[in-house]
């Protein structure tokens, strides 16, 4: 059986789970093979074990780590080359695809990103993606090369399937253009006690109805334990930080339930969000256009039905 290679996505071996949920989706596919890079691989070794992955590839973070993304690009480029892998699978962030991207280039493959769903297939790996603003759905396969697929967080349900993978250490050879852009600075971001947006089961994002007030929406989301994002118009406004916003030109969100409130659901935002697996909408407007995609939808005051239900949910968990 193939290997199919893993880029695992950690910080300081602090496994994400989009890369369990990875290694869940590799297992379809073939071998899983986890490409492990820079330090911390004692704190993730159970994790991967946990989800399956048959063997490491460890590579010291001196060459890699401190730079952009390109040597990691190398870094995949050198174990395609030598693994032939069937598949070679990248989580969906900005790095992540910018990662991919190089790699499709210097292994002449076909690149797929922003899949929702990967299956086994007669050519290969069968994607499932949205596109052209979440107004259609695709199948798409990689004709040619190496399939390097990006796969958007939460397309999987992470299931273990404890494994001993063996590990190997890796050296590889970065070139100097490679390393040519360096970081310099970075800062730890500020913690809000909330999931991350693009890992987050349930997202609760406001929109222009909030009028700037995002305190109902806020209360709702922590009461579910779940991210907060926010419209163009409501980051545009100032009123909410624009790593929050969800859609085309934000962040791509396919969590397990969405709920928008005081969002008209206009098609930018709809390609940030239709791909969620349950979509519930609160709206003053009865014909504002987010009802076409809802799965439920409440006609009403945001700042009287979110409060209600706060309530609610905090008396059920108490």
């Amino acid at each position: 059986m193939a290997e199919v290679l893993v880029l695992v996505d950690h910080v300081d071996g602090a496994v994400r789970k989009t890369t369990n949920e990875l290694l869940t989706l590799a297992r379809r596919l073939g071998e899983p093979s986890a490409v492990f890079i820079g330090d911390g691989y004692d704190a993730a070794a159970d994790t991967l074990g946990r989800f399956g992955a048959q063997k490491v590839y460890k590579i010291a973070g001196a060459d890699v780590e401190g730079y952009l993304v390109a040597p990691k690009a190398e870094v995949l480029a050198q174990l395609v080359e030598r693994t032939q892998p069937a598949a070679v699978l990248i989580g969906s962030s900005a790095e992540g695809k910018e990662i991919a991207a190089r790699l499709a280039i210097k292994t002449n493959s076909g690149l797929i990103t922003d899949a929702v769903d990967v299956q086994p297939g007669e050519g290969g790996p069968q994607t499932t993606q949205s596109v052209f603003a979440g107004g259609f759905t695709v199948q798409a396969y990689v004709s040619k090369g190496t399939p390097i697929i990006t796969v958007k967080p939460n397309s999987a349900s992470p299931e273990e399937a404890p494994a001993s993978p063996a590990v190997e250490d890796v050296d590889v050879t970065i070139s100097d253009a490679a390393k040519s852009a360096r970081i310099v600075e970075t800062k730890p971001r500020e913690k809000t006690g909330r999931p991350d947006l693009n890992e987050a089961a349930i997202v609760v994002s406001g929109g222009r109805g909030t009028s700037g007030d995002f305190s109902p929406v806020e209360a709702f989301a922590d009461a579910l334990g779940a991210a907060v994002g926010a419209s163009r118009a409501a980051v545009d406004a100032g009123w909410y930080p624009h790593s929050n916003q969800v859609g085309q030109t934000g962040k791509q969100v396919s969590p397990q339930l969405y709920v928008a409130a005081g969002i008209s659901g206009a098609i930018q935002h709809r390609a940030g969000m239709q791909t969620s697996k349950t979509i519930v909408a609160i709206n003053k407007d009865s014909e504002a256009p987010i009802f076409e995609l809802v799965d439920f939808g409440v006609v009403g005051d945001l700042f009287q039905v979110l409060p209600q239900a706060t309530e609610k949910i905090i008396q059920t968990k108490g």
